[in-house]
């Protein structure tokens, strides 16, 4: 009897000992469990923290509020060329509040530079339109494209007819792309307006090219959909003709194109600061 005592507190034993293994294997899990939670959680935050504060890259934004731009391929700065120099902006014309009128076809109204609303249709688009432009560095011709671009082609030779671009000057020359103009208020060249905003009238593409533009072709620079004013390019090279239609075109170049590119000469690449002010002296309309 007294075997069978020990036998049986023998086997208590022995079966309290693997219960307490088995406890404490549970509670060591329960503890290596609990050290990878917490090192995950200061590896997330660590992770937190590097976003937040360890990337200073800012990302590329257009503010539709205050910049006209034309879209660009990436180009770099030419260390050697010429150093950029500062844009000047003219003296403001004056305002037209309420409903624009048409401005005398002879071009013998006063100078206008902001308007309350966009021009009523002054053309007739069933007629062709010239422009001359001149510059300080000669003139040339554009054909105004009213049959495809009328609300565009009014617009340009209404401001025209105001002297809107007198003394302006190109503020965007980027060679092999495009030379831009047409900020007659600021503050900063590039970032004005006329007071108002117009639709686009978007080119189609060339079924044989692919593209929608070509060298010597004259668009609205915008900021984004419906975002015309009064700011305008020439196109003068490949990065041009390879802009996807976002621009309303509605000239093109017919004559002077050499002083185009003498305009374009003095670009420079990436942001497209001039190195020389070149300056629209005026615009003559004329009706054929």
């Amino acid at each position: 009897m007294g075997t069978e005592k020990r036998e049986r507190q023998k086997a208590n034993r022995a079966a309290k000992r693997d219960r307490d293994l088995a406890s404490q294997r549970s509670a060591d899990r329960r503890s290596r469990f609990t050290l990878f939670a917490i090192i995950g959680l200061f590896v997330f935050a660590a992770l937190l923290l590097f976003r937040f504060f360890g990337n200073n890259e800012a990302d590329d934004v257009i503010d539709a509020s205050a910049t006209t731009t034309t879209a660009t391929t990436a180009t770099t700065i030419d260390p050697a060329a010429p150093t950029p120099i500062a844009v000047t902006v003219p003296e403001p014309g004056d305002a037209i509040t309420g409903v624009t009128p048409c401005p005398d076809e002879a071009g013998s109204s006063e100078r206008i530079t902001s308007f309350e609303s966009a021009p009523p249709m002054c053309i007739d688009p069933a007629a062709t339109y010239i422009a001359d432009i001149a510059t300080t560095k000669g003139a040339f011709t554009v054909a105004l494209d009213a049959a495809s671009a009328p609300m565009t082609v009014n617009n340009f030779v209404v401001l025209a007819l105001y002297h809107y671009y007198d003394g302006v000057a190109f503020h965007r020359i980027i060679p092999d792309f495009i030379v831009q103009g047409g900020d007659a208020v600021g503050p900063t060249p590039g970032s004005g307006g006329p007071g108002y905003q117009f639709n686009d009238e978007l080119p189609e593409v060339d079924e044989t090219t692919g593209l929608s533009y070509a060298p010597g072709d004259l668009a609205m620079a915008n900021s984004g959909e419906n975002t015309n004013g009064a700011q305008f390019f020439v196109v003068t090279g490949a990065q041009g003709e390879s802009l996807p239609p976002l621009y309303s075109r509605f000239g093109r170049v017919t004559s002077g194109m050499d002083v185009v590119m003498a305009i374009e000469a003095a670009g420079s690449p990436g942001a497209g600061t001039p190195t020389e002010e070149i300056m629209i002296e005026s615009i003559t309309i004329s009706r054929q």
